[in-house]
């Protein structure tokens, strides 16, 4: 007679481990993913050239409560966009595309961009994908 036995391999509750481990793996994944985009908007930022505005003109997107206002905006070509922030945590304003990106936004900090060429530009909070806004440019008719 044998004295070894066998234990049933753990599952249910307490079998989580590798479950644990999977969402382990996974946050370590989008902590790389995070960082290289962020690294991304070095070479991207040459792509769209900042000129400087036509006419002088700056408008304003309020960060607050979680949401861009105006989150949709109509401008010309030229004009130049400054997003400030008005929340206590920090944003990151970036095109879908990366043709521009900010830093992180503490409470107050801003960020501005020059639109130059006409077209759709859709954009997003980095840290809150939720927050999205659009910005089209049109050049005047002539």
């Amino acid at each position: 007679m044998s004295n070894v036995s066998k234990e049933a391999p753990i599952t249910g509750a307490a079998g989580g481990r590798g479950v644990l481990s999977h969402v382990g793996a996974f946050l370590v994944l989008l902590a790389f993913a995070l960082l290289a985009f962020a690294h991304l908007s070095n070479a991207t930022e040459s792509l769209v050239p900042a000129a400087a505005p036509t006419d002088g003109k700056t408008v304003e997107v309020a960060i607050s409560n979680f949401t861009f206002t105006p989150n949709e905006l109509t401008i010309a070509p030229g004009t130049t966009v400054k997003w400030v922030n008005h929340d206590d945590i920090p944003h990151l304003v970036a095109e879908k595309a990366l043709a521009f990106k900010s830093q992180a936004l503490d409470t107050n900090d801003s960020f501005s961009f020059t639109f130059t060429k006409p077209g759709d530009v859709e954009y997003f909070c980095v840290l809150h994908p939720h927050m999205i806004g659009k910005i089209t440019v049109k050049a005047a008719a002539t």
